[in-house]
């Protein structure tokens, strides 16, 4: 899928430390969520329609993903 991302407004948790290994979220977008890489913003970004990042967030959250 191709994205228009020129609008999308990034955010990195709060969570994530100074050392830079972290992804940034934009969920600003309408239909669409879209994740890249923190420290390569000119890279791609991977871009997620709303159910598949739920079941993503909600999987996070239960714990099924493990290491």
């Amino acid at each position: 899928m191709t994205a228009d991302l020129r609008d999308a407004q990034w955010r990195k948790s709060t969570f994530s430390g100074d050392t830079g290994n972290c992804v940034e979220v934009a969920s600003n977008l309408p239909g669409i969520f879209a994740v890249r890489d923190s420290k390569n913003h000119a890279g791609l970004a991977l871009v997620i329609e709303p159910g598949e990042w739920l079941a993503f967030v909600s999987a996070v959250k239960a714990g099924a993903l493990g290491a």
